[in-house]
This record gives C-alpha cells, structure tokens and sequence, in this order.
C-alpha cells in the first residue's frame, strides 16, 4: 500500500519513486512522503514501524556478543593517574545477556605483523566496570538497542575508535579470528548511486576477478581484501564463491552475512552481499 497525502505533488512524487524501484526488491515497498523539518507524516512512519514490522526475536540464553561500533578514551587531559579510568566500547548486544563484573573477552584485539607480513593477535581480557544506556545506569544488558561499557582496558586501545570492528564476549566463548574467508556471494544486476546516460552499460556489475582489490563489511568491520580464487559454476543457479584474504584480522562465524563494495571513480560503491562458508583460522 502506498501511504501519501492528498496534494497533488504528492502523488507525482510516488509515481516518480515507483518507476525507480520497479524491478527491484522495493517495488512493492510503501512509500510514504515525509518533511522531518515541517514535522509532516512522522507520525505515519511511527505506526508503520510499529503494526508492520515485526519485533525480532531475542536470545536471553546464549553466551553474550557485543558488536563494537566506537569507542573511546573518557579521561581529561592532565588526569592523575588514580582517577584514570578505562577504555569505554560502544555497541549494539547481539544476544546473550552482559553484567556489571563479568569477565569479558575481546577479539581480534592486538594486532601485530612479524617481518613476513604476516598477522598475529592478541585477544584483550578484561571485566566489565559500569554500563549505560543513554544515560541510564544498567547493572546488566540485554539484546538491542545501543549500549556503553565501561572497562579496565587501557584507554590507549579505546582511543579514536580503535576497538571498532572488535568483538566482545564472555572469555572462551568468542568465534575464531580469520584472515582470509571463503564466501557464497551475490551481485547486484546494477549499480546504486551512481549516474548512467539512459541505459548505458556503465551501471551493470561486472563478476569479480582474480586479485581484485574489495571493501568487505563484516558485523561493524570495514577491512579491504584481495580476492585470491573464483569459482563461477557454468549454470545460472550455482553458488558463486571466492576466497578473499583480509588486510586485517576479523572474529567472525560461518554463516555471518557481509557486505561487498567495489571502487568506482574513486568511491566504493555497493556491489553485492554474501556469506561466510569458512577460511583460514588464526593460532591464538
């Protein structure tokens, strides 16, 4: 259904995002017309989200997984060194349940390369000091929504975002850390946000190619990979797969779903998605 109002604007607008969509997988989406500055239709958006979109399931039960999307040093400049605190994480609590006192894990956590190039991590163990919530004081946490953690690792590894892309979890109970992956993958029919002259073969996605230079989003990491093997089945239906070797280390499982983006004119744009079939694990 197509949520509008009764101007005749309106309706030009839907007819014109309608064309744009058709054929994708938003051709049957709604589309409702909004002004966030006038305040027009918010309250249209709000009963959407909430009859329409249905509430995800939670797992209380399993081992807890924090998702790091920032984090960051809360000492002023000048502090004595008895009311330093620790590095702060902020993210988003997959499942499981996280407590004040726990032990916690992150992974990959140090990251070092020898003379030969190659990867080496340290995991960082640590025990949970404080939670909030906005500016709520929780004793324990629970999946969605966003959360901060305060803890006792040393800001120096919070600062500037570093801990973004790590992973944070009961110790023992994290995936392993891989740096290369094999991948089930799917590209896009066309590009998205970039110009093309009427039906020009500019915006067509071209396959993937041996030592292809890819961005790869897995849960909050943004890491580059060089794609390394290709295997495209000669039927239409078969799963395309490919190896990627990561230019840094990612704590993942098999079945995480990813994001894949190529550089065009000097932008990474989306191409396609995928999912993780397995790689090469790291000896911790």
């Amino acid at each position: 259904a197509v949520v509008s109002t009764q101007s005749s604007g309106s309706s030009g607008i839907n007819a014109e995002y309608g064309d744009f969509v058709k054929g994708t997988m938003a051709e049957n989406a709604p589309i409702i017309p909004i002004s966030a500055q006038l305040k027009y239709n918010i309250e249209v958006i709000s009963e959407y989200i909430v009859k329409k979109i249905p509430i995800p399931l939670r797992d209380f039960t399993s081992d807890p997984r924090l998702i790091v999307i920032r984090s960051f040093d809360v000492n002023k400049p000048g502090s004595e060194v008895d009311s330093l605190k620790g590095g702060v994480a902020g993210g988003s609590l997959l499942k499981g349940v996280l407590k004040v006192g726990q032990e916690i894990e992150v992974r990959p956590g140090i990251t070092t390369k020898d003379a030969d190039g190659n990867l080496h991590c340290v995991p960082i163990r640590s025990r949970v000091l404080t939670m909030f919530a906005e500016h709520n004081d929780l004793q324990y946490a629970v999946p969605g929504g966003l959360i901060g953690v305060g803890t006792k690792i040393d800001p120096t590894l919070c600062i500037g975002d570093r801990l973004v892309g790590h992973v944070i979890g009961s110790e023992g109970s994290l995936p392993p850390i891989y740096t290369l992956i094999e991948i089930q993958y799917h590209l896009m029919r066309r590009l998205l946000g970039v110009r093309t002259e009427g039906r020009s073969k500019g915006a067509k996605v071209d396959n993937l190619s041996r030592n292809e230079v890819l961005l790869v989003n897995i849960g909050s990491l943004s890491a580059g990979g060089r794609v390394s093997a290709i295997r495209d089945p000669k039927n239409q239906h078969g799963d395309k797969r490919a190896k990627v070797i990561l230019t840094s280390a990612v704590c993942t499982d098999v079945g995480e779903k990813i994001a894949i983006s190529r550089k065009i004119n000097k932008h990474w744009r989306l191409i396609g998605w995928g999912t993780i079939k397995g790689g090469q694990k790291m000896t911790i």
